[in-house]
């Protein structure tokens, strides 16, 4: 663990973390209307729960054990109901997202089980290193991740509570440090909500809100790891977990749909899925999900998902895009003659392991000529996606940003490389 030099309290800005896809705590509750598909999946299960049925939904170690990944697989689906145009829980689940407003739930994914699943609990110890405080100057912004956002015109329930609740929190840790701009530090998915929140307010408010705006590994076009989550599922490394039992699960997930590689950066000419029988690019998402058997999927994305790709605005406050490079990811998936029910054989590329370089310099290219936006790139080589989040030198690229920006040092466009 690095040592940092502390700050005095009163020379920080206020801090708010926004985590990944995956990256804090859901809990759930069962009611009558649940109807389990199995014994092992029955309101007895977990047997872990508080007093009025709350139990921990993610992380739970029982999704290892494979009669009891169906059951957590069931209770994580999401539903999109075209008369709604929205997407709802599987019925008879409720969830919750604990301790916002905390970095509680996003230290650890299990509390009980703090080696295997620390989260953000390394970055949070180099924060308070630095003199931040939980709850003071330090805080929180956990969601729950299985739900995105959609472009105007299309309801989105949860995602836009979301934006409301961090806007709110914003506010509220500017206004309870003396008036001070906050800076939003987001990880993966994150930055693709902090982004919305900051381009769905006006100009007056961020420039009032907002001192900048870190993103560490954000997936700004999308990922073709994506591609391979829809089409065969995806374990996520999770030791014991077979793919397609958790492939409905995550098909489900309208994050997902927004993951998907965008089209106006990854191009009409580059394959990023063969078969014997079809070529996938980009543009071809919508057929894909159709021809993996997904077809439920393809209203959804064209509708809501797609237009919201195609808006990556730039914000007019500054800006850190921090990066792992260098490290093998899935640029094109080979399918053989048993489809897409066998995981399939993969080229890889530059990225992070998960985000393509394509996708994580995204701003760069699309915010060129922006002349009243700042941009700062810093690229970390051999840095994994999550790994980022603990790895000593990228800690102390993330903390010597924060400490600039709270010295009101000067920024610049251009790259960092490590």
């Amino acid at each position: 663990m690095m040592l940092y030099t502390c700050q005095a309290s009163s020379n920080l800005h206020p801090l708010i973390l926004i985590p990944g896809n995956g990256g804090n705590q859901l809990e759930a509750k069962l009611t009558s209307d649940y109807k389990p598909s199995s014994l092992y999946c029955d309101k007895w299960n977990p047997v872990r729960k508080d007093k009025e049925g709350w139990f921990r939904l993610w992380f739970d170690p029982s999704v290892l054990l494979a009669p009891f990944t169906k059951c957590f697989a069931e209770r994580m689906t999401l539903y999109y109901h075209p008369d709604l145009d929205d997407f709802r829980n599987a019925p008879g689940v409720q969830t919750r997202v604990p301790h916002f407003g905390s970095t509680q739930s996003l230290l650890y994914l299990d509390p009980y089980l703090k080696h295997i699943t620390a989260y953000m609990a390394p970055l949070v110890e180099s924060l308070e290193q630095i003199g931040y405080v939980n709850g003071k100057t330090l805080f929180g912004a956990p969601y729950d991740f299985r739900y995105g956002l959609a472009a105007e015109g299309h309801p989105s329930h949860v995602g836009s509570k979301f934006l409301q609740d961090l806007k709110d929190l914003i506010e509220k840790a500017s206004t309870s440090n003396g008036g001070k701009p906050v800076i939003l530090l987001s990880h993966s998915l994150g930055g693709l909500f902090a982004l919305q929140l900051l381009n769905r307010n006006p100009s007056t408010w961020r420039q009032k809100y907002i001192k900048h705006f870190i993103a560490l590994s954000a997936p700004w076009g999308g990922t073709v790891e994506e591609m391979l989550t829809f089409a065969s599922g995806n374990s996520l490394e999770v030791p014991l977990v077979e793919p397609l039992q958790v492939r409905e699960e995550q098909r489900s997930s309208e994050s997902n749909l927004w993951l998907m590689p965008n089209p106006k950066l990854f191009g009409s000419q580059k394959p990023l899925v063969i078969t014997p029988n079809a070529t996938y690019s980009a543009y071809d998402v919508a057929q894909f999900l159709s021809d993996i058997g997904f077809p439920q999927g393809v209203y959804p994305y064209e509708s809501r998902i797609l237009p919201l790709t195609e808006k990556l605005v730039a914000p007019g406050v500054p800006v850190t895009c921090i990066i792992g490079s260098g490290v093998s990811t899935p640029e094109t998936l080979f399918y053989g003659e048993n489809g897409f029910d066998e995981q399939p054989e993969i080229v890889y590329g530059d990225g992070d392991g998960t985000v393509n370089m394509l996708s994580l310099l995204a701003l760069e290219s699309l915010w060129s000529n922006e002349k009243n936006q700042t941009l700062k790139v810093i690229k970390i080589r051999g840095v994994s996606h999550t790994l980022i989040l603990k790895n000593d030198a990228a800690l102390e690229e993330i903390i010597g940003e924060i400490s600039g920006i709270n010295s009101i040092a000067e920024y610049y466009v251009g790259y960092r490389i490590k």
